[in-house]
């Protein structure tokens, strides 16, 4: 017999792919704010803004198919509602461990499979095997070929599975922006004003700032954004999806990270759309396969990893880093740093809580990395500093990809650099006090600088490495090297 249990929904399961498929269509649905779990971290003012407000959307949207309730805690909410609920797969292992307890004691009746990722979680169990060791590019093209997208027939479309080498150009010269279509912009409505006002009430410990909603709450508005990017944007996307401009935070980039870790877009939906305007020859395949490249490759590859290595990946800190995290950096104080990308990464972060990938790993991550930064708490900080930032989203990222905490285990060497990579993809250095090019003396790069101390502290370790070794070598042949040693060792911030 089945279940006509209503579907409790968490905040990050908000599309129609949860509520409105032919198999819940016709289920009550159960939303609820819980307000210790806005307190239990101190996250972006913004970041709370849009979760409550496309719960609230979703609300209003079911109209009598939504209960929603508001209370202290999850437990005193669902002790009122005093029914049994379906629940999907949760996005966090705290969230997990909570749902069995609540199966245990005949709260939840059952846990359904999420359809919030194109390849479900026994699949990737099955992919992963008696692996040890994980490179994505193996499991992107798996993905491609499983879900049929840019193939032709067994093979990639144009006979290539990556074109990374033609998504790498540097922001053009002499521009301020790069010029193309502006993004699709939500209009805030009642429900939004009602969200700002009952924040302000609860008078909540956060950072950033308050602003304008940026990003898609509702699956209407996650489309229009969508289609939008595809129409619109997604042909300049890819030549530039690595290069960062001072008055451009949007760039060609899509900003449906948001809508997509609230459960609004279902992945394949996303790069079929994309697919599509490839094959009617209106966007660059060098392009479209960097956006298939993310949402298909690299976000499915976070998600998975997340549960197969469990939560102790997130303790891994094979680089000893221990430092923990200045005030200033988790106070998103832009005012703080003179260098001018850490200024402006973190100003635009207090503003809008997103910047693109490349300030994440780039400037943030590289100089976390370089000063030794407690990894554990730096995945902590961006969780919930970012807008798009979710439990699940985080350890892959940042223990892994950018602090090369696991060891290998993701890539295959550190994401460290001076400020010559700086200097070439972003346009910050022209007006900074620093020079990328200097490593000693007052106006010696911390980047440049940082970065030879980051390799001497690191030197047995990288030497082993065949894709590090040369940096250990060039490091031995710098004469100033005690000198930069010593110049780093007194700098507290820039």
């Amino acid at each position: 017999m089945t279940s006509s249990a209503p579907l409790w929904l968490f905040g990050d399961q908000l599309g129609p792919h949860f509520h409105s498929t032919p198999d819940h269509g016709h289920r009550e649905v159960l939303l609820i704010e819980s307000t210790r779990a806005a307190q239990r971290r101190r996250f972006h003012r913004q970041k709370l803004h849009l979760v409550l407000s496309g719960m609230r959307h979703l609300a209003e949207e079911l109209g009598e198919r939504a209960t929603y309730l508001r209370a202290e805690s999850y437990r005193d909410a669902l002790e009122e509602f005093g029914r049994p609920v379906l629940v999907f797969e949760p996005t966090s292992h705290a969230a997990e461990r909570f749902v069995q307890r609540l199966a245990e004691e005949g709260v939840v009746e059952d846990v359904l499979p999420t359809p919030m990722f194109a390849l479900g979680r026994a699949d990737f169990a099955e992919w992963a095997g008696n692996r040890h060791q994980f490179r994505m590019e193996t499991f992107y093209r798996d993905q491609r070929r499983r879900f049929e997208i840019l193939m032709n027939g067994d093979e990639p479309v144009d006979g290539r599975w990556n074109l990374d080498e033609e998504n790498r150009e540097p922001p053009p010269k002499k521009q301020a922006r790069l010029g193309v279509d502006p993004p699709w912009w939500p209009t805030e409505d009642a429900i939004d004003e009602e969200v700002r006002t009952d924040l302000d009430e609860l008078d909540l410990d956060t950072v950033g700032k308050d602003g304008r909603r940026l990003f898609a709450v509702t699956a209407d508005e996650a489309q229009k954004a969508l289609q939008h990017f595809v129409s619109y944007r997604l042909q300049d996307f890819g030549k530039y999806e690595d290069a960062v401009m001072t008055e451009d935070w949007t760039m060609s980039h899509s900003l449906l990270s948001v809508p997509l870790n609230l459960g609004l877009l279902a992945p394949l939906d996303v790069v079929e759309a994309a697919e599509k305007v490839w094959r009617d020859g209106d966007a660059s395949l060098a392009s479209v396969e960097g956006f298939v490249r993310q949402v298909l490759g690299w976000r499915e590859y976070v998600w998975h990893l997340y549960w197969h290595f469990g939560p102790e990946y997130a303790d891994r800190n094979e680089l000893g880093a221990h430092v923990p995290l200045p005030s200033w950096f988790t106070d998103l104080d832009g005012e703080k740093p003179i260098a001018a990308c850490m200024s402006h990464t973190l100003s635009e972060l207090r503003d809008r809580g997103w910047v693109h990938h490349i300030p994440r790993l780039m400037i943030l991550g590289n100089f976390a990395l370089q000063r030794g930064y407690d990894p554990k708490a730096l995945m902590e900080w961006f969780a919930t500093a970012f807008v798009d930032g979710f439990a699940w989203v985080m350890p892959v990222n940042v223990i892994g990809m950018s602090q090369h905490a696991d060891g290998g285990l993701i890539a295959t060497k550190p994401y460290a650099s001076g400020g010559a990579y700086l200097n070439r993809m972003t346009d910050h250095c022209g007006g900074c006090e620093f020079n990328p090019k200097k490593r000693l003396g007052p106006d010696a790069c911390p980047f440049t600088a940082g970065y030879w101390a980051f390799v001497h502290r690191h030197r047995d370790r990288l030497a082993q490495n065949h894709r590090t070794a040369r940096q250990v070598s060039s490091m031995n042949r710098l004469s100033d090297l005690e000198e930069v040693l010593e110049q780093e060792s007194q700098r507290e911030v820039f």
